[in-house]
């Protein structure tokens, strides 16, 4: 089957080694990693934010050569940040991610996220969860191929963590593809594969299962699995034999 995404080669300077993602359609895909490993720059290299070499195309067509609006067609992108200094109402923010005017898909959204009550409210008098959810509203507005989300269960209480993942199940069930970046392991299984980025690189790409029995995962993150807890493995004796 022909990827839906080919990204190849994608390196930025310092930050990310020349990393290459395909990705199938119908496919959630958690990346993962420790802090500073690359995450945010492998999915702002990926949707042309940060400067990078490489190339991106999603169904064939070169990502970073759309126009704006075919781009919002192709692509969602949620940053991990949740701070937004324009005091506009959600429903606005929500517009945003659409490349012509949609009253429905807004109020679509709305009620798929409970925003409701939130539609007039401006952004920036939401709770960081409320937040988290207007904006993935926006990334999901034009029901765009492929989705860059990084951290989208960050903030979020335990019933829209959960809600979360069915929706991008959801979308991705309707032939799109999804690329979300988590810390919390124990969110992997509800993914189809697992990239694992340690130091820019990518160092595994596997089914869940096998990255969960593997070694890169306990050596990415200095930790070890017992009795289906996690452990912080002990730092090897540096000193001298006498």
């Amino acid at each position: 089957m022909t990827p839906m995404l080919r990204a190849s080669g994608l390196a930025i300077p310092g930050r990310l080694h020349r990393v290459g993602v395909n990705v199938e359609a119908g496919q959630m895909v958690a990346l993962i990693g420790p802090n500073g490993s690359g995450k945010t720059s492998l999915l702002r290299a990926i949707a042309g934010i940060d400067p990078s070499s490489g190339s991106v195309a999603i169904d064939g067509e070169a990502l970073w050569q759309a126009p704006p609006g075919r781009r919002l067609r192709l692509l969602g992108f949620l940053p991990a940040s949740r701070d937004l200094a324009w005091p506009i109402s959600v429903r606005d923010v929500i517009a945003l991610g659409l490349p012509k005017a949609e009253p429905d898909r807004i109020d679509e959204l709305l009620a798929c996220l409970e925003l409701e009550e939130f539609a007039h409210r401006p952004i920036n008098r939401l709770s960081t969860g409320e937040r988290a959810r207007a904006l993935l509203a926006r990334a999901l507005a034009s029901r765009p191929r492929l989705l860059l989300l990084d951290e989208p269960l960050s903030n979020l209480d335990p019933y829209w963590v959960i809600r979360t993942l069915d929706i991008l199940r959801d979308e991705v069930g309707y032939g799109a593809a999804a690329i979300v970046s988590l810390h919390d392991l124990g969110q992997i299984e509800r993914f189809d594969r697992v990239l694992l980025l340690r130091g820019g690189a990518l160092v595994a790409d596997s089914t869940p299962d096998a990255m969960l029995a593997g070694s890169e995962l306990p050596e990415a993150f200095r930790i070890s699995r017992s009795d289906g807890n996690w452990r912080v493995s002990r730092p090897a004796d540096r000193r001298s034999s006498p």
